[in-house]
């Protein structure tokens, strides 16, 4: 029997091609499969997003995600709280405050650490991240409200800066020390033979290098203070020194139940700043980081 002739009566020739057919049919259902359940989690996480993007141009909106009765009114309805948009500039105030303070002193103990020889240093920092972490805010806010009292530091926003701001600064240290061990120290020995100070080594020399590190720490801090309720709400006692997060609470009937109109409409406006923040650091650093050095 020739080859042709055995193919034909499918024999053993037939068998790798078989074999091919299916293990092909396997990558395709394979292929199928996966895209298929990528789709179901991206769909499970798009549907708040696509409620926050439909809800507050609704005229009536529910829990559910639905092709909305398109208004405005939401927006006018909203603009009626007095203290709608002055919780926004309280946020931006909080926020901005807290960063920048983190971002100073972080970098600060982070030098210092990162080039200052210390016994105990590495076990020092991991101990602090570990209590930063075990002693929450929320297991501390008796003290912090007491400490806060004595200092006349209640209905203030210093207080809420201050009391924000130390619980960031221990991962803070030690996430941007990581950013100035991974700086070459060369530069830094020939502007100390120039006789450079510390602080003009650190502000000309490593800060720049750095810079993508030091975003990182803001934009982390602005989105962690931008979110917080408790602080706040415990702290300031005036509706006009409240943030967005407090205010957001207050948006509900005199029963109880919540306004998912002025609700979703708020947290529209509410999370926009901190979206926009995100688009223009990640544009202008890409969030590509090799030590304290961009690539």
């Amino acid at each position: 029997m020739t080859v042709r002739e055995d193919r034909r009566a499918g024999g053993p020739a037939t068998a790798p091609a078989a074999r091919a057919d299916t293990a092909r049919v396997r990558h395709a259902l394979a292929v199928i499969g996966r895209a298929t359940f990528l789709a179901a989690v991206a769909g499970f996480f798009a549907l708040p997003l696509l409620w926050l993007a439909t809800a507050p141009f609704d005229a009536h909106p529910t829990i559910t995600a639905s092709v909305p009765e398109f208004t405005l009114g939401n927006f006018r309805s909203l603009l009626d709280n007095p203290y709608v948009l002055t919780s926004l500039g309280n946020s931006v105030l909080q926020s901005a405050g807290s960063a920048v303070l983190v971002v100073v002193l972080a970098a600060l103990a982070a030098y210092a650490l990162s080039r200052v020889r210390i016994p105990g240093r590495d076990a020092l920092l991991y101990v602090l991240l570990l209590l930063s972490s075990v002693v929450t805010g929320t297991a501390a806010m008796v003290p912090i409200f007491e400490l806060a009292t004595r200092l006349n530091l209640v209905d203030t926003h210093l207080g809420v800066v201050l009391t924000l701001s130390g619980g960031l600064l221990p991962a803070a240290i030690f996430i941007l020390k990581d950013f100035m061990d991974g700086t070459p120290t060369s530069y830094e020995e020939s502007a100390r033979v120039f006789g450079a100070s510390p602080l003009q080594i650190l502000w000309h020399i490593v800060v720049p290098v750095v810079r993508p590190g030091l975003a990182t720490i803001a934009v982390w801090a602005v989105a962690s203070v931008w979110g917080s309720f408790l602080t706040p709400f415990i702290l300031l006692r005036d509706p006009e020194k409240s943030p967005g997060a407090v205010i957001l609470y207050t948006l509900y009937t005199e029963g109880g139940s919540p306004r998912l109109d002025l609700i979703s409409t708020f947290a529209l406006l509410y999370s926009l700043p901190v979206v926009l923040m995100y688009v223009f650091v990640s544009r202008k650093y890409g969030f590509r980081f090799h030590g304290g050095i961009k690539r």
